[in-house]
C-alpha cells in the first residue's frame, strides 16, 4: 500500500523554485528535474522506510541525477516533505522544519 505524500508550503515552493531555475537554464531540464522527483516520491511512497534517517525521525531520499534530497517525516499513513534541498546548501537551514 502506498502513502499518501503531502508537502509543506515551503518545500513545495523550493521544489517549484528548483524545476523553474533549471528550466531557465536550458530547455527541458526543469522537466527532467520535475521528472526525478516525482520518481523519488513514488519510491517513498512504496516503502518510506527504506531510505535513511538523518535527523531525529526526518529521513532523506537523493533524487537521481540532480544535486537534491528529499526530506520528509513519516506521520502514521503518510508521508510529510519537509523540503527538496540541494546538497550543497547549509543543512542547518533545515532544522527549524
Amino acid at each position: 500500500m502506498s502513502a499518501e505524500i503531502v508537502f509543506r508550503r515551503i518545500a513545495k515552493r523550493e521544489m517549484d523554485e528548483s524545476i523553474a531555475w533549471y528550466e531557465n537554464q536550458h530547455a527541458q531540464l526543469g522537466l527532467e528535474l520535475a521528472v526525478q522527483i516525482n520518481r523519488t516520491l513514488q519510491n517513498i511512497s512504496q516503502n518510506p522506510k527504506q531510505f535513511p534517517l538523518t535527523r531525529g525521525e526526518v529521513r532523506r531520499a537523493l533524487v537521481r541525477r540532480f544535486p537534491y534530497g528529499v526530506h520528509y517525516l513519516i506521520e502514521n499513513d503518510r508521508v510529510v516533505v519537509l523540503a527538496v534541498f540541494h546538497v550543497k546548501r547549509n543543512p542547518t537551514l533545515l532544522e527549524d522544519r
